[in-house]
């Protein structure tokens, strides 16, 4: 029998249900990580398109920036919705179902003939995408269980991160080769390929959903699943969003419509048998809504480089979209090694603080980038948010896992990417607010100056935070992750024993200072 190390060993699974040999194999997690990587790597593939999708079409490119929108909104809306859907239905049914609607939506765009068509295409993939991740973090879950682990080894959770935060910064590259080469229609079939191998691995190697479905009566399962909320939820998000990508006018309608629907959610959240967005429990559980908002700052902060920059690359310095995005292939490889480094460490306070100071650090770099700046120091500048992207992706992610509880996983999972797409389109907010009257070096420098701000609150908010301290020490009376659980009549704190269960959600004592 091959040893519990070895990631090459097939998965064998008994009748019980638990996997035998090593229940992280490469069999198991390959179309976790592939799935996962659909959403991000489509967010940013599109934007080398853009330009050669309105020439075929005849219309202008301001136009087309609608199919970067309705990806995004599309995806803040279904991340967490196909998280609750993964927790009702089980993780490999939701997670199949989006790979195939993946497929579809790859086989539509690369036939689409309007830019009507290409905006289905874009919500169809959105839709699909958005089940890898939570689904993902379900079945890595029930995998630690089944297996009776203390935790799933921390470079599990750690190439989820990797395989997300790298393709974006590796996208606009990926897209430019591809669509110069095969055309614009690229950004859409490559879909199908990718979707096609990520639809096998999962049939392969993936254990079917233990439990039955059971639908029930359409009011029953509308109650089950708290569609009220999703829709509310919805609703409130789409009406922010187009508040944020009407800046830097002010529509006051859309704000004010965010903000009622945001009061009907927790209004009627409050009374949910089963809540979609459990109120109460971020009100209690400061650590988990904090990790939602420091990953949702800390990635706006990236993406303010990633958008803002490459404009700046192209117009300021006059670089093509393939080469800008080339200028950002070191952030995706410093991305992917500061993601590796720091899953293989337990704890998360000096990650987020280093990942705070390296985005302060930036922010105050950007601001004496101009146009006479060498292009080699212009890469130093991204490979720093490389390294912030990489370290606050995946300590962020380590604490949800630490503090969400294992019913409601899927949902916080996906509203973690939720917060993450907030962040992406205040970004492109803030890009357009600072070149509203034209690509500039001055531009350039109010986005630094903004950016110095997001830092310096991460970094606050980062130090103050407790929880972060009592959480790193609480882990050193932990196994290492991936080790059994200790067997009954051993001393232990019940953390230990079962991590997934009620935990820091549940305390009253988790004050920021």
């Amino acid at each position: 029998m091959p040893s519990a190390g070895d990631t090459r060993a097939p998965e064998r699974i008994s009748e019980a249900g638990a996997p035998r040999g090593n229940p992280f194999g490469a069999r198991f997690v390959a179309p976790l990580y592939l799935g996962a990587s659909l959403n991000p790597v489509n967010s940013s593939i599109i934007a080398t398109a853009l330009v050669a999708i309105a020439a075929a079409l005849h219309i202008p490119v301001g136009d087309t920036a609608i199919l970067i929108s309705s990806l995004y909104l599309t995806s803040a809306l279904a991340q967490p919705a196909a998280g609750r859907l993964a927790e009702e239905f089980g993780p490999r049914r939701i997670f199949v179902a989006g790979i195939t609607l993946v497929l579809v939506a790859g086989i539509v765009g690369s036939l689409a003939h309007s830019l009507t068509a290409l905006i289905v295409a874009r919500v169809l993939i959105g839709a699909g995408t958005s089940a890898g991740y939570p689904a993902a973090m379900l079945l890595i879950r029930r995998r630690a269980e089944q297996a009776d682990h203390a935790a799933p080894p921390r470079e599990v959770l750690g190439g989820l991160s990797i395989t997300g935060a790298a393709t974006v910064a590796v996208g606009p590259a990926i897209g430019g080769l591809l669509i110069g080469g095969a055309g614009w229609r690229a950004a859409f079939w490559i879909n199908i390929p990718v979707a096609a191998v990520a639809l096998f691995l999962a049939l392969a190697g993936i254990a079917r959903d233990p439990d039955p479905v059971r639908f029930g009566s359409p009011r029953a399962l509308a109650s089950r699943i708290d569609l009220l909320g999703m829709l509310g939820f919805g609703g409130s998000l789409t009406a922010l969003m187009i508040f944020l990508d009407a800046l830097p006018r002010l529509d006051w309608p859309a704000l004010a419509a965010a903000l009622v629907l945001a009061a009907a959610l927790a209004g009627w959240e409050l009374r949910a048998a089963q809540p979609f967005l459990d109120v109460r429990l971020l009100v209690a559980n400061g650590a988990l809504t904090r990790t939602y908002l420091r990953n949702g700052l800390t990635l706006m902060g990236t993406y303010v480089i990633l958008y803002g920059l490459t404009q700046w690359l192209e117009v300021a310095r006059g670089l093509s979209a393939y080469q800008a995005g080339l200028m950002l292939m070191p952030m995706g490889v410093l991305t992917a090694l500061a993601a590796r480094v720091v899953s293989r460490r337990a704890a998360v306070r000096w990650p987020l603080i280093a990942c705070a100071v390296l985005l302060l650090v930036g922010a105050v770099a950007t601001l004496f980038v101009g146009s006479g700046t060498p292009i080699a120091a212009v890469i130093c500048v991204t490979a720093v948010f490389g390294l912030t992207s990489g370290a606050g992706t995946v300590a962020n992610q380590t604490v949800l896992y630490q503090e969400a509880p294992a019913a409601a996983l899927g949902t916080a999972s996906g509203l973690l990417r939720t917060f993450g797409y907030i962040g992406s389109i205040a970004s492109a907010a803030i890009t357009g607010t600072a070149f509203h009257r034209g690509v500039s070096d001055s531009g350039l420098h109010s986005i630094a100056w903004v950016l110095v701000a997001i830092s310096a609150l991460v970094l606050v908010m980062t130090v103050l935070d407790r929880q972060l301290a009592r959480a790193d020490r609480h882990h050193t009376d932990q196994p290492p992750a991936g080790a059994r659980n200790p067997g009954p009549g051993r001393a232990q704190n019940p953390l230990v024993q079962n991590p997934l269960a009620q935990n820091s959600l549940v305390q009253k004592a988790d004050p920021l200072t």
